[in-house]
């Protein structure tokens, strides 16, 4: 079925709970660990979203005074988005350990929880600098199974590996509508909140990226700091705008929110490596392998420029990368452009 609300107008309207399930019925082996985990993860989302809602009213716009591992001013709305994902999920028994963009380091299960096979990592709202602005946001996750010993504490080698190894990954975003939209490796859904009723209801079913892309997103302003392949690339596609109107560009600054649109109209997310941030600015782990896992199972492909992302094992929790990401024709042609300029 291509990418449509056809679940929705037809009258056969389809529950993420109930897809989960569905999706889990492929495989017999399933435990229905998973399912739980990430209708937790959907429900977290429910409860963000509601407070997102709300900001302007409940005075939790605006910055907690604290900064970040990233170095980054932390927002009201970061903080209680960072809670309410942890708190939901830090004594269910189904996860071994999670890990925040938000933390320096890995979170534990309290003493007090069983700890499960499951390990979850998260932005909790990415593009969060945009909250005062009434800008969208979204959360980013993405589910692995522990690698360390079974009934014993997570570790944060639980935490770095590579998007080959990924179980599900997701993400949600807050903006005219919430929508979730995820992958356990069978295709990428996407589901849209229904406010009346307080449930996610399948909207997008086996989300392709459409193969005539449509924009390009990238900040422009920061051309001059960027190697010559990609500034020629950029030149590139400016020419087949001007020419021939077949792409425009488009950005946000929530690179949840560029994704997604990328994802449903077709083109390339790029934030390229500068002579001021030499390694790339957005997180491998928490950003960059979730987003190319969909991005992937959707016909599209993600690249740092040199590599698949998803064949890169972090080395620390907070590693940053370039990234590109979108339709694989547009992915590729700027790997090539790298190749041969720098």
């Amino acid at each position: 079925m291509p990418s449509s609300a056809v679940s929705i107008k037809s009258g056969s309207i389809v529950t993420i709970e109930r897809h989960i399930l569905e999706q889990q019925s492929y495989h017999p082996e399933a435990t229905g660990v998973l399912t739980s985990l990430l209708y937790d993860l959907a429900l977290a989302g429910k409860m963000i979203a509601s407070q997102m809602s709300k900001a302007g009213l409940a005075q939790i716009l605006g910055k907690t005074g604290d900064i970040n591992i990233q170095g980054e001013q932390v927002m009201k709305l970061d903080k209680l988005a960072d809670e309410t994902i942890t708190n939901l999920n830090d004594h269910t028994g189904r996860l071994a350990v999670m890990a925040s963009e938000e933390h320096e380091n890995i979170i534990p299960i309290p003493e007090k929880y069983p700890v499960g096979k499951y390990v979850l990592l998260f932005d909790p709202l990415d593009g969060s600098s945009n909250i005062d602005n009434n800008t969208g946001v979204g959360t980013i996750f993405a589910i692995y199974q522990r690698v360390s010993p079974e009934n014993a504490p997570g570790t944060e080698e639980d935490c770095l590996q590579t998007g080959r190894k990924l179980v599900a990954a997701g993400y949600i975003v807050y903006s005219a509508s919430t929508m979730f939209v995820y992958s356990t490796g069978e295709g990428v859904h996407g589901f849209t909140l229904d406010p009346s009723i307080g449930e996610f209801l399948l909207s997008h079913e086996n989300i392709r990226i459409p193969a005539n892309p449509t924009y390009y997103s990238v900040n422009q302003g920061y051309f001059t700091r960027w190697s010559t392949g990609v500034q020629k690339y950029t030149q590139h596609l400016q020419e087949l705008t001007s020419e021939t109107s077949a792409i425009s560009m488009r950005y946000v600054g929530s690179m949840a929110v560029d994704f997604h649109r990328t994802l449903l109209a077709g083109g390339i997310f790029y934030y390229p490596a500068d002579i001021s941030k030499p390694e790339g600015k957005l997180r491998l782990a928490y950003e960059a392998i979730p987003l190319a896992f969909i991005a992937e199972q959707a016909g599209g492909y993600a690249s740092n420029g040199y590599r698949n992302i998803l064949d890169i094992k972090p080395e620390n929790l907070h590693q940053r990368t370039p990234l590109y990401i979108g339709s694989r024709d547009l992915v590729t042609m700027v790997e090539s452009y790298i190749k041969k300029y720098d």
